[in-house]
């Protein structure tokens, strides 16, 4: 999938999430739990959406090639309403479940925005610092990583009030590919997952052709790209089950399993959720 694209559908699932937040919050009468991310209220879901966001912006436009501190708040452009400040998960807080402000769903959908303006500006070849454990340093890895993870909040806010629209095919496929490939690894790392001790899966689309055999050993995550390679488990479904499942939104009992089904969740201890 080439950078424009994802740029579309970037800001096209930013402007689904901005209706479905605003829908949740029901005329800002109310913060509603989020399903699917346990602890949080749909106020909180776009505070952390918007402060992701807006920081990224802040190192992209700078070119930044070391982080920056994520918990100084001159980065995010707070709005002067407390209500707004309460909703901002920068540093450590209460999950919030009050009135919610429109000012706060104006700040993340500009925040949206603002991103995909940048984005758009550099193209996928600049130079920056990113979490990448294959040491792509890039804006490219940006335009990917923020395209999956706001069609994944997309669907969670949806979620809120009712069933939540599955993901494109092209976007699912591209999304469970850097899961197996960028999250994976980097996840074992974030959190010291336990060594692979040989543990093989696959994931097999059911609304096309394709799969995903992956292996661990050790520290390693290895991609095998032969369709019959021999595995211990394996899950099919559509290519947005797939990643709904390796997102941890969606529970394995709603993919067809054969093979030992107590590895499939084993996954997380091997990938932990970040």
């Amino acid at each position: 999938m080439d950078h424009l694209t994802r740029l579309h559908i970037l800001q096209h699932e930013a402007d689904r999430f901005d209706e479905a937040v605003r829908r949740a919050a029901d005329g800002g009468r109310e913060a509603p739990p989020v399903p699917s991310c346990p602890g949080w209220s749909v106020a909180d879901l776009a505070g952390h959406l918007g402060s992701v966001q807006r920081y990224l912006t802040h190192i992209l436009r700078e070119r930044l090639a070391e982080p920056c501190d994520p918990t100084d708040p001159e980065l995010y452009a707070l709005p002067a309403d407390p209500a707004v400040r309460a909703a901002w998960p920068m540093p450590d807080r209460t999950p919030h479940h009050g009135p919610v402000p429109e000012e706060l769903f104006d700040w993340s959908a500009a925040a949206a925005r603002d991103l995909v303006a940048v984005l758009r500006e550099l193209g996928p070849d600049v130079p920056v610092w990113t979490w990448s454990p294959d040491g792509d340093r890039t804006s490219g890895f940006w335009i990917r990583m923020q395209t999956i993870e706001q069609a994944v909040h997309r669907w969670d806010a949806q979620a809120v009030t009712g069933h939540p629209d599955p993901f494109a095919p092209a976007l699912a496929v591209d999304a469970v590919t850097q899961t197996i490939e960028v999250m994976a690894p980097a996840r074992r790392g974030w959190k010291q997952a336990p060594p692979g001790t040989g543990e093989r899966y696959r994931f097999r689309r059911t609304d096309a052709p394709g799969s995903w055999t992956v292996e661990f050993d050790g520290d390693e995550v290895r991609s095998d790209h032969r369709d019959t390679a021999p595995v211990h488990v394996e899950a099919a479904g559509t290519a947005s089950d797939l990643m709904l499942f390796l997102w941890g939104r969606l529970p394995s009992e709603r993919l067809h399993v054969t093979g030992d089904g107590a590895l499939l969740e084993h996954w997380f201890t091997l990938v932990p959720p970040a």
